[in-house]
C-alpha cells in the first residue's frame, strides 16, 4: 500500500467540485435550505483519527514503556487513515462546488447567504478531516522503512 499522493486528493475534490455545481445548477430551487453545522459531521471523524494518530505513534515508533501495535491493527487505522483524506477530499470538493454556485447569488437570494455559511463550516470541517487523516496515515509509517520508494516503485 502506497501513501495517498496529494494529486490524489485534488483530482477527487476537483472531479466533486464540478459534479456538485452542474447538479446545484440544474436542482438548488428544489433543494431545502442547508443546516448550518450540516458538513460539521466531519469533525468527528478527525476527531477520532487524530486520537488514533496520539495513541498508535508513540506505539509504531517503540517508545519504551509502551505496547506495540498489532499489525491487523495497523493495517486497518491505515485503511481508515486513507480513507479520511479521501472522504474529506470529496466533501471539500462539495463544498467548494456548491460556494462555486452560491457567490453569485449573495446578494439576490436570502437562502444562499445561510447556505455559503453552512458550505464554509463544511468546507472547514473537510479540511480538518483530510489533515487528521493524513497525520494518521504519516503517523503509522514503518520506523524501519526507507524514506525514499524503490526506483522499481515509481
Amino acid at each position: 500500500m502506497t501513501f495517498t499522493k496529494p494529486g490524489q486528493l485534488v483530482a477527487a475534490g476537483l472531479a466533486a467540485a464540478v459534479v456538485v455545481f452542474l447538479l446545484t445548477r440544474l436542482m438548488y430551487g428544489e433543494l431545502p435550505p442547508l443546516p448550518l453545522l450540516a458538513g460539521a459531521t466531519l469533525l468527528l471523524i478527525a476527531l477520532v483519527d487524530v486520537a488514533l494518530a496520539v495513541n498508535m505513534r508513540p506505539r509504531v515508533k517503540r517508545k519504551p514503556g509502551t505496547e506495540p501495535v498489532d499489525a491487523l491493527t495497523a493495517a486497518r487505522a491505515v485503511a481508515l487513515a486513507k480513507a479520511s483524506s479521501m472522504a474529506g477530499a470529496i466533501m471539500a470538493g462539495v463544498w467548494v462546488g456548491l460556494t462555486a454556485y452560491l457567490l453569485p447569488l449573495f446578494g439576490t437570494v436570502d437562502v444562499a447567504r445561510s447556505d455559503i455559511a453552512a458550505a464554509l463550516v463544511g468546507l472547514v470541517s473537510a479540511a480538518a478531516l483530510i489533515a487528521a487523516g493524513l497525520w494518521l496515515e504519516n503517523s503509522l509509517r514503518n520506523p524501519d522503512e526507507p524514506e525514499e520508494p524503490y526506483e522499481d516503485e515509481e
